[in-house]
C-alpha cells in the first residue's frame, strides 16, 4: 500500500459512506458545500462530535485535511463512551459476549465510526478557526449503533411521516450562571465525578422578568447573544429568572433533528463561551445553593401537515385543539409516567416535582395553565396552537426527550385515544395520578412498560435502565450533608 493510500486509509473506512448510502442528496450536496466552505475560511481545526447518551458533546478534533476524508469515510471511534454513567463509570461488563448487551458489534470494544452529517456544519463563535459538525455513530458493517439517541429520534421522525406529519419544537430553556472563582484544579479536584468548581452568585434573583437586575449581567449576556446568533441559533428572548443568576433562553420553532441538534449546540456553546469569560454555566435542574430555585426545560411541539403544510393541531369553532390535536395530548398523558425517565434523567430532577412551584407534580393537562403537565397554547382557529409539555429537566438528552413525546403522541393519534376534561383553576388540586416522587420510581415505571420497550426496542430501554441503576448505586451509597446534620450529632 502506498503512504498516500495509507494515510487516506487512516482515517475511518475508505468509501464508507457511499458503499452503505449513508447520506441523502441533501447531505451529499451539503458535503460538497462544507468540504469548500472549510478551505474558504482557511480552518484549521473540525470538531466531529457525536452526543453521547446523556445529550452531552463527546468528539474528535481533526485537521481540515482529516475532514474532507471524513465526510467520505467516516472517522474511527472508542464505543467505550457508551457504556459510562454520568460519572463516567462503566456499567457494563465490557468484555462479555455482546459488551453486556447481547449485539454481536459489541464484543471485544471495538471502535464505531463516526459520520459526519454536513448540514450541521457549524464555524464556532468563540474559537479561532475552527468548524463543528454532528455525526451519526455506525458500526464497522454500517449499522446504525442503537444506541445513538439521534438515530432513536430519528426513527421516530420516521414514523411520524409515515402518517403525513413532520415535528416541530420551540425550545424554552432555563440555566444558571455563576462566577467562577478560580480555574486552579488541585491534586485533589480530579476524580469520577470531580469536585464541583468554587463559584460566586452573580445576581440578586427573586426580582422575576426585573429590567433593572438586567445591569447584574447585562455585559455578559450581549456576548452570549452575540455567539450564539453567530451561531446561526434562532435566538427569540434571554430573560431574567427566578433564582439568582437564574436565565431562561427561548428560541424559534425548529423542525424536526434541528430542534434537537440546536439543543445540543446550545449548551455546549454556553458552557465554554461562560468559561472563557470567567462564569460557569449549569444545566442541573437545581443546584445546592441558598435560594436556587429550580430549573426547567418546556418542551413546545406542533405536527405540521404534509400535504396542506398547515399546524395539524388547530381546533376549529370552539375547540382550542383539533382532534389530531387531542390525541396527540392522550398520547402523552398516558404514556408519561414511564417517559418521565426520558424527560427527567437524573436524581435531582424530581425535586423539581412539587405542588404550587409552576412545575408539574401529576400527569394532567390545561389549556392555557402553567401548572399541569401538559399546557395548550392558543385559541381556536390560532395557527400558532401548540402542545407544551413542562416535565423536562434542561439536562435531558433532546433526542431521547423529543423522541419520547413523540412516540407517545403518535401511538394517541393512531389510538384515536381521547385524554380526559382538562384541569381547571387548579391542577395541582385535581384527582389525577402523580408524577414519579425519584428516579428509582421512574425507572421502575419505565421497566414494567410495554409501550417504549416496543417503540424504542428492549435493548435500548434495558441500556437505559442500566445505566441510570448504576447512578443511583452510586448516589444512594454516598452518605449525604443532610444525613450528617439529621443523625452525627442526635444519635
Amino acid at each position: 500500500m502506498a503512504i498516500s493510500e495509507s494515510r487516506d486509509a487512516a482515517a475511518g473506512r475508505t468509501g464508507f459512506v457511499e458503499r452503505h448510502g449513508l447520506f441523502s442528496p441533501e447531505q451529499q450536496e451539503a458535503a460538497r458545500e462544507v468540504a469548500e466552505r472549510v478551505e474558504e475560511l482557511n480552518l484549521r481545526t473540525v470538531r466531529i462530535v457525536w452526543a453521547d447518551q446523556h445529550g452531552v458533546p463527546r468528539g474528535k478534533f481533526v485537521s481540515a485535511r482529516v475532514f474532507s476524508r471524513a465526510l467520505r469515510q467516516g472517522i474511527d471511534f472508542s464505543s467505550a463512551t457508551l457504556h459510562m454513567d454520568t460519572g463516567n463509570h462503566l456499567f457494563t461488563p465490557l468484555f462479555a459476549e455482546g459488551g453486556g448487551f447481547g449485539i454481536p458489534e459489541f464484543t471485544g470494544f471495538g471502535d464505531v465510526l463516526l459520520v459526519p452529517d454536513p448540514t450541521t456544519f457549524k464555524e464556532l463563535t468563540w474559537v479561532e478557526q475552527t468548524g463543528w459538525v454532528l455525526s451519526d455513530m455506525y458500526f464497522g458493517n454500517g449499522k446504525p449503533v442503537p444506541f445513538s439517541t439521534r438515530s432513536i429520534m430519528r426513527q421516530q421522525l420516521d414514523a411520524a411521516q409515515q402518517l403525513g406529519y413532520d415535528f416541530a419544537a420551540g425550545l424554552e430553556i432555563e440555566f444558571y450562571i455563576t462566577k467562577r472563582e478560580s480555574t486552579r484544579i488541585g491534586t485533589g479536584d480530579t476524580g469520577t465525578p470531580p469536585a464541583p468548581p468554587e463559584v460566586s452568585v452573580v445576581a440578586h434573583g427573586y426580582q422575576y422578568l426585573s429590567e433593572t437586575r438586567l445591569a447584574e449581567l447585562n455585559d455578559f449576556l450581549q456576548v452570549l447573544r452575540d455567539n450564539l446568533e453567530g451561531l446561526g441559533l434562532p435566538l427569540r428572548t434571554m430573560e431574567d429568572e427566578w433564582g439568582p443568576g437564574q436565565t431562561e433562553v427561548t428560541f424559534d420553532p425548529l423542525p424536526g433533528m434541528e430542534a434537537a441538534d440546536s439543543v445540543v449546540l446550545f449548551r455546549s456553546a454556553v458552557k465554554q463561551i461562560c468559561y472563557n469569560n470567567g462564569y460557569h454555566a449549569t444545566f442541573m435542574t437545581r443546584p445546592a445553593f441558598p435560594n436556587f430555585f429550580s430549573s426547567g426545560w418546556h418542551l413546545h411541539m406542533s405536527l405540521v401537515n404534509d400535504e396542506s403544510g398547515g399546524n395539524s393541531f388547530v381546533g376549529s369553532g370552539n375547540h382550542v385543539l383539533s382532534p389530531t390535536g387531542l390525541s396527540f395530548v392522550a398520547g402523552l398523558l398516558e404514556h408519561a409516567i414511564p417517559m418521565t425517565v426520558f424527560a427527567a434523567p437524573t436524581v435531582t430532577a424530581y425535586k423539581r416535582f412539587k405542588p404550587y412551584s409552576f412545575a408539574p407534580d401529576r400527569v394532567n393537562w390545561a389549556i392555557e395553565n402553567r401548572g399541569a403537565l401538559i399546557r395548550i397554547q392558543g385559541e381556536p382557529g390560532d395557527p400558532s396552537t401548540h402542545v407544551e409539555n413542562r416535565m423536562g429537566e434542561p439536562a435531558a438528552n433532546p433526542y431521547l426527550y423529543m423522541a419520547a413525546n413523540i412516540a407517545a403522541g403518535l401511538d394517541g393519534i393512531r389510538r384515536e385515544l381521547q385524554p380526559p376534561a382538562p384541569a381547571e383553576a387548579d391542577p395541582y388540586a385535581s384527582d389525577s395520578p402523580k408524577l414519579p416522587a425519584a428516579l428509582w420510581e421512574a425507572l421502575e415505571a419505565l421497566d414494567r412498560d410495554p409501550f417504549f420497550r416496543q417503540a424504542f426496542g428492549d435493548p435500548v430501554v434495558e441500556y437505559v435502565l442500566a445505566m441510570k441503576r448504576s447512578e443511583i448505586g452510586r448516589f444512594l451509597s454516598e452518605v449525604t450533608d443532610w444525613e450528617m446534620r439529621e443523625y452525627f450529632e442526635f444519635f
